[in-house]
């Protein structure tokens, strides 16, 4: 094994691992919304709620992540892809007022997601060139549907359609160390 490699292989080696797709919404303090599309989402915490993702540093939207600023994550349904396309793009227009975005609510919501976690902001680390935010979750909002997938640089989608429902929390209560 190689202790060598680029930037390039490095980052496709990390897109081996599936991921679900979200968008993270927030206001800056000039009051203009931003929305960032996010892999780098897991779960830290069931007590005290916590959960974390992570934001390239030279983000612009940055500034909307300071202690205790609200942000919601929304996790995409697999018909949402042009959706994590247009908040993938680094433009600060991603909020046209003909959209179905809801501005008003303050962060912004995205309807039709498939769970959105209504955050505040825990912490932020350093973390290389991403920051690390660390959120807590003060709500959520579940529906129903098939989430959005991210593999290899291709969205794809997830189905667990027969197989048998598993709830690892349960199943390993008493064994973790």
């Amino acid at each position: 094994m190689s202790g060598s490699f680029s930037q390039r292989e490095l980052r496709d080696a990390f897109g081996l691992f599936a991921t679900g797709v979200t968008v993270v919404t927030a206001v800056r303090p000039d009051g203009e919304p931003v929305g960032v599309t996010v892999n780098s989402f897991a779960s830290v915490s069931l007590h005290p709620p916590l959960l974390l993702w992570c934001l390239a540093k030279g983000s612009s939207a940055g500034p909307a992540f300071t202690p205790k600023a609200a942000f919601a994550v929304h996790v995409l349904g697999h018909e949402q892809r042009e959706l994590a396309m247009h908040f993938a793009r680094r433009t600060v227009e991603k909020f046209e007022v003909d959209s179905d975005f809801r501005v008003r609510p303050h962060p912004p919501h995205i309807a039709d997601a498939i769970c959105r976690f209504d955050c505040r902001v825990h912490a932020v680390h350093e973390g290389g060139d991403h920051l690390i935010v660390v959120g807590d979750v003060l709500a959520i909002v579940r529906a129903r549907g098939r989430p959005l997938a991210f593999h290899a640089g291709r969205f794809g989608s997830f189905s667990a359609e027969g197989a048998a429902e598993l709830d690892v929390w349960q199943a390993a209560e008493d064994r973790w160390f």
